[in-house]
């Protein structure tokens, strides 16, 4: 099982209570914690801006994996994340509780130099194929003074038309389980789809904090998220082999939500008549019928 994790930005206009400028993004916001199991959502924090995009993430983490062992006592469980979340805190209580990782690691004069030689090799195969080149390769490294041990480091050497594009991530799985390329190439490059999941929780107004407080802005954030797990849902269940099984939330609502329609109570049904203009009223009766069963 895999978990992702991300923090984003979200933009707030008035004198929230935990209002910060933030450098990164340019203003005013808020820093939602993200977890996603797939497209399962399982944490949606809200906090202040003037924070590390990890903060809280290890006590997060702890809950979840609790609640997932409890059910699920032999599941693999896999944290990944960009390097935001690359924090020995972290990586250390993973290490300890048998659940793997893969962070970005953010590149530094140390790192890079230990990639000379494979840029080198990327540069010239550029240079004779004028295509984008990647060559990766693999080490152990340890921070000076912040981590509290040596780690595996997978280093992607790519050199494009604009110049040279080098990046790490960090790791518990090694080498035998899966080697550099595919690791950066398909499992962390994975972690992209985690950010479509975010959208989906902006378009379903999860940036409304718009109160004077921290606890009734998470309140309003964590009703989105309840939204966002009932489309979810729907669209696991009720999409299920259909043409929209894998449409965006923002999608489902205007096809399927928001239609103009007639309802009618009287003692025995409720009917509901919709036009006979309406494009999608085979697929709505579709997914009737699979929820109804």
């Amino acid at each position: 099982m895999v978990l992702d994790l991300d923090a984003t930005d979200d933009p707030l206009y008035g004198k929230q209570e935990g209002r910060f400028f933030h450098g990164y993004y340019g203003h005013y916001c808020y820093l939602p914690l993200y977890i996603f199991a797939g497209d399962h959502l399982l944490c949606a924090r809200l906090r202040p801006s003037n924070t590390d995009a990890s903060a809280g993430s290890r006590e997060e983490v702890e809950r979840i994996v609790q609640q997932i062992r409890a059910r699920w006592p032999e599941v693999r469980i896999l944290l990944r994340a960009d390097s935001g979340f690359c924090r020995d805190d972290l990586m250390s209580w993973c290490e300890a509780h048998q659940v793997h990782y893969v962070f970005g690691l953010a590149r530094n004069q140390r790192l890079r130099k230990r990639i000379d030689a494979e840029m080198a090799q990327a540069r010239a195969l550029h240079e004779q194929t004028q295509q984008a080149v990647r060559v990766f390769t693999e080490f152990v490294y340890q921070t000076h003074d912040s981590w509290s041990r040596a780690r595996r480091v997978v280093a992607k050497a790519e050199h494009l038309s604009k110049g040279e594009n080098p990046r790490f991530v960090v790791t518990s799985l090694d080498a035998a389980y899966l080697p550099a390329q595919p690791l950066y190439e398909q499992l962390y490059c994975g972690r992209g789809e985690m950010e479509n999941r975010i959208k989906e929780q902006f378009s379903l107004f999860s940036d409304r904090t718009s109160t004077a407080y921290l606890r009734s802005n998470q309140l309003r954030l964590y009703l989105s998220s309840i939204a966002y797990l009932l489309l979810e849902a729907f669209r696991r269940l009720g999409l299920n082999g259909t043409a929209m099984a894998r449409a965006q939330c923002q999608t489902i609502r205007l096809k399927l939500l928001k239609v103009g329609a007639l309802v009618r109570v009287t003692v025995r049904k409720v009917w509901v008549s919709f036009s006979s203009g309406y494009p999608d009223q085979a697929l709505f009766a579709r997914v009737f019928q699979q929820l109804h069963c």
